[in-house]
């Protein structure tokens, strides 16, 4: 790999939880990867057991390149191990692989040490820029096909040249990944990443950050499956690719072909040939594009086709085109005083919107958006139909908001695949599906609750298919649905509590808990509940028992994840009385 260099590990002096990485990846090549242990959230607000990186590169051929630089929260410990590693007045270009904050919030401190650095960036990323740093700058827009050879290193002669491929949505409109013919190293920034935080550089253990990966990938890129696979169709004709840079988590280098083809499997099975629901969002506005990715993971992960539509950057005849083949269209309130381009945008899209569409609006809360309910109006009199009722949102979005947004969008692929789902069902042998209903299990809940305060998400599930799975240690597994709310909150490192109902007392709780939840209901509302006895979640005061358990694994199927999870105790009320049970007569549904 040409590790040539020793690494420089770096530690801030105001958070132990901050460090930095700084070592060679190849010859010529340097990462600085800034280590953030313990953060909690990211994004549109999915939790992380593991913390997370942000990685930026530095490659020297006869000129020097910087890729990415890094979080404002690392501003001081990074630039210190930059100007360490080199001169700053030396570094000559500086590409942008997109301009989330997280990548991106140092530039404005790299142009105080050097403003004559070229910054080479797609060409929305560089308007992004424009708005972001409020400085002028030396630019260049980059596109596929487009290059910028750096000349040969003059200590080993390695001829370091820089090939551009677009990957718009991956997962912003502005992303772009950038090859090295010297080194076969790609850098692509978010894709192919995970939020993963180890003093490891490289993926020597796959088995230990698979499911991070995968949760990574259903939260991130899964939405845009689309995108990754056109992604991944243009980078087939590189050479071969030696190390994956990623801008999260350790860089992909022992099991490339692994981590490529679950990319290219998870996103063909997403990208079926049924209709999609293009979800609409402003870039650079409000909350517009974390809420937007909440819709579109609930839909996904109801196995609906979801196409994310950023109005400010699609062009106007792509934007027709992907708004009028939709059978959803999610919308977001614009700004009420909107530029003239994206006022342009929004008639255009208004205009390629069919009748009968699905459409659906939410707020961005961008403190100066068009009311919703206008624009709810001019839909209704547009002739649409609704995905579902306004999604109002009163103060800044929490892990509440997401959470109800993403539910909403999970209803939303339900009622996008419900004639797909009921032919599915009228297609199984009749005998056969007799057979597996009688397959009977027990009644139980599931409850799970995380974070504290206005942070708060609970969550709970009527669960029949539950089995104990092992003695030592006592463990057990639960089969959840794909679309269940619950999901999302049932990761590996997650905990829940297994509810189990009494025969002779499971009515009420049996109601409550099978019926439909609007997004963000109160799920305990009405239900007698013991809090802080449990670690995962709430115990129901008329659970004949409880277990209190930590999920281990996850094994995926078609429509469901068994959860395999660890008992780590419980308690029973009545030791004489028994579980109630439940029986099927079909094995089509619960």
């Amino acid at each position: 790999m040409g590790n040539n260099s020793p690494t420089v590990i770096e530690k801030s002096t105001n958070s132990p939880k901050l460090s930095i990485q700084c070592q060679s990846i190849g010859l010529n090549t340097t990462t600085i990867r800034s280590l953030d242990w313990e953060r909690s959230r990211f994004d549109i607000e999915f939790g992380l057991r593991n913390g997370t990186t942000y990685n930026s590169f530095i490659i020297q051929g006869e000129k020097t390149v910087l890729i990415d630089s890094s979080h404002v929260k690392f501003k001081k410990i990074w630039l210190k191990i930059l100007q360490e590693k080199i001169d700053p007045k030396a570094i000559d270009y500086l590409v942008v692989s997109h301009t989330e904050p997280d990548h991106s919030g140092l530039i404005s401190d790299i142009l105080d040490l050097n403003n004559n650095i070229e910054i080479y960036g797609s060409k929305v990323a560089i308007q992004f820029l424009q708005n972001q740093v409020h400085r002028p700058f030396r630019s260049t827009a980059i596109k596929t096909g487009n290059e910028l050879d750096l000349g040969k290193n003059s200590s080993n002669g390695i001829h370091h040249k820089l090939q551009f491929i677009s990957a718009p949505n991956l997962h912003w409109p502005d992303t772009i990944f950038s090859f090295d013919h010297g080194t076969n190293i790609l850098y692509t920034c978010d894709a192919f990443g995970l939020h993963y935080c180890t003093d490891e550089l490289f993926d020597l253990e796959p088995q230990v950050i698979s499911s991070d990966f995968r949760y990574y990938y259903d939260c991130l890129m899964g939405p845009n499956a689309r995108s990754v696979l056109q992604a991944l169709k243009r980078i087939q004709s590189l050479p071969d690719i030696k190390t994956i840079a990623v801008g999260h988590g350790p860089l992909l280098h022992h099991n490339i072909k692994l981590w490529l083809n679950n990319y290219h499997e998870w996103s063909r099975q997403r990208n079926t040939t049924d209709g999609y629901a293009a979800i609409c969002y402003i870039s650079q506005y409000g909350f517009c594009d974390r809420l937007s990715q909440a819709i579109a993971l609930g839909t996904s992960k109801a196995e609906a086709q979801v196409q994310l539509v950023d109005i400010r950057a699609s062009d106007s005849q792509e934007l027709s085109a992907l708004i009028g083949e939709a059978k959803a269209v999610i919308l977001p309130t614009w700004p009420s005083k909107a530029d003239t381009e994206l006022q342009s945008a929004i008639g255009t899209l208004l205009a390629a919107l069919k009748q009968k569409q699905w459409v659906g609006v939410y707020e961005s809360y961008g403190n100066n958006d068009e009311p919703i309910d206008v624009i709810a109006t001019q839909l209704r009199g547009l002739g649409q139909k609704e995905a579902f009722s306004p999604l109002r949102i009163k103060k800044p979005p929490d892990a509440n908001t997401f959470q109800r947004f993403e539910e909403a969008g999970t209803d939303l692929g339900q009622l996008l695949n419900r004639k797909k789902n009921i032919a599915t069902i009228k297609s199984f042998d009749g005998d056969l599906v007799k057979a597996l209903g009688r397959i009977s299990g027990g009644l139980y809940v599931v409850t799970t609750s995380q974070g504290q305060n206005q942070e708060k998400r609970r969550g709970a599930m009527v669960a029949s298919w539950v089995s104990q799975a092992s003695f030592k240690p006592p463990g057990l597994t639960v089969a959840v649905a794909k679309d269940r709310a619950i999901e999302s909150l049932m990761q590996v490192g997650d905990r829940f509590v297994l509810n189990v109902l009494e025969e002779n007392n499971y009515q009420q709780l049996f109601k409550q808990f099978l019926k439909r939840f609007p997004p963000g209901a109160d799920r305990f509302e009405g239900i007698s509940i013991i809090e802080n006895v449990a670690q995962g979640g709430p115990v129901l005061s008329d659970a004949l028992a409880y277990l209190d358990c930590l999920i281990k694994q996850r094994l995926e199927t078609t429509d469901h994840w068994i959860i395999y999870a660890l008992v780590e105790h419980g308690n029973i009320s009545n030791s004489e009385a028994k579980t109630a049970v439940h029986h099927r007569k079909v094995g089509t549904s619960y």
